[in-house]
């Protein structure tokens, strides 16, 4: 097995007051080139935003973009005709494909914490498509739970990838093995809270690691641990 750490210190951060975002890749003004994109993941970003404030409507194409709301209310707006909120354990996904634009603000009183996941589209230029679920913590108490995936499903959200996005919740220690096909696959598991160890290495809250060239992965979680694991392919072919 080979791997990568991302540690919560060495991201880079974007504040323009209203947003602070952490970025693992390079983004925006961040540019790493040892922290291009892992596989097919070109942006893994975490995000807060104050109150009453967003981002305005803009575009976005090819392109398969999910957002993970940890904490506080935001709505979304697009050119789909779509007009909906979400809240903490909330999911939403847009196959941008050929073309969409959208708007995103925080209508809660409190700040909003978000993950706002880009990953490489399947195919190019697909009909654009909205959708949204939610994963409330208490309903998926020690299990690894899918939330999205490349194939269709009542239970989750689907994008136009060979992709599985799960999260996971502990209340008490325990370790799960994450099985999956290796070929031109990879994991990217991110400690949303508490402390998890990935084959034996120590992730804190924020921190993340990459691993690849393995189709068995474990992970331990302690008590509290919440975290996010994804599956996505190495390269397109």
């Amino acid at each position: 097995m080979k791997s990568q750490v991302f540690r919560k210190d060495e991201r880079g951060l974007k504040d323009i007051g209203w947003l602070k975002s952490n970025f693992y890749f390079s983004f925006s003004e961040y540019y790493n080139p040892l922290k291009s994109a892992f596989g097919t993941l070109v942006a893994f970003n975490d995000d807060f935003v104050e109150a009453g404030k967003g981002f305005g409507i803009h575009p976005h194409a090819n392109m398969e973009i999910i957002s993970i709301l940890l904490k506080g209310k935001m709505n979304h707006i697009d050119t789909l005709g779509y007009k909906t909120v979400i809240e903490e354990g909330g999911v939403q996904i847009m196959s941008a494909g050929s073309g969409l634009r959208h708007e995103e603000y925080n209508i809660g009183e409190e700040e909003v914490n978000f993950l706002q996941i880009w990953i490489q589209p399947k195919l190019q230029n697909v009909t654009p498509r909205y959708q949204q679920r939610s994963f409330p913590k208490d309903k998926r108490k020690n299990e690894l739970k899918t939330i999205v995936s490349g194939e269709e499903g009542l239970g989750h959200c689907w994008i136009n990838q060979n992709a599985k996005l799960s999260l996971g919740y502990f209340d008490t220690a325990r370790e799960i093995v994450y099985n999956f096909n290796p070929a031109n696959k990879c994991l990217f598991i991110f400690s949303i809270e508490g402390k998890v160890r990935v084959d034996g290495t120590d992730l804190d809250a924020r921190d993340a690691m990459g691993v690849w060239e393995t189709g068995t992965v474990p992970i331990h979680g302690d008590a509290g641990a919440q975290f996010l694991v994804i599956e996505t392919p190495i390269n397109q072919k």
